[in-house]
């Protein structure tokens, strides 16, 4: 088994959180989502903080990347949809982990998220946020994983099967 974290990125509604904490239930770690540890730590919640600029909760957000990539305890951890936006964020998660892009439609993820009255940047109109996000953010989630899983009409077993079975491949391949 490997000591790196198995980390899970993508656009929100994309299952992070969900399949993150059926992986490390099948691995047999802990499960670190980076939006929770946030708001533990900052004692808000992420929309508070976005309310104040998305600036406020990115640094958040980076200090909280930052801690748990240091972990000597390897996590299975889900990563906010925006975390890799920041360089420094895709430096310390390649570093620390193996990345895995859980990639879906906008369209999927719409279906997911329904009509993002909980999600800051969804407000207005959910399918166009996301479609402007996903064209935002594709490059930055294609420059930070190691692996890409369609997650598209599969059941969350399906995801987690693959999800796994990459991880292992990837840490055995480079031997970690």
């Amino acid at each position: 088994m490997s000591a790196r974290h198995l980390v899970l990125v993508g656009m929100m509604g994309a299952g992070k959180s969900t399949v993150g904490e059926a992986c490390a239930s099948r691995l047999g770690r802990g499960f670190v989502d980076t939006d929770t540890l946030v708001e533990a730590n900052s004692g808000e919640t992420v929309a508070e903080l976005f309310e104040r600029g998305e600036a406020e909760f990115r640094a958040w957000e980076r200090r909280a990347i930052a801690d748990v990539a240091a972990s000597p305890v390897p996590l299975v951890v889900a990563c906010g949809g925006g975390a890799v936006i920041d360089p420094e964020n895709r430096r310390a998660l390649r570093a620390s982990g193996v990345v895995v892009w859980l990639r879906a439609t906008p369209e999927t993820l719409a279906a997911r998220v329904g009509d993002g009255t909980d999600r800051p940047l969804l407000a207005g109109d959910p399918i166009g946020a996301l479609r402007r996000l996903a064209s935002l953010r594709d490059d930055a989630y294609t420059a930070s994983a190691d692996v890409v899983i369609d997650v598209d009409h599969h059941a969350v077993d399906q995801v987690v099967d693959a999800v796994t079975a990459a991880y292992e491949a990837h840490a055995t391949e480079v031997g970690a």
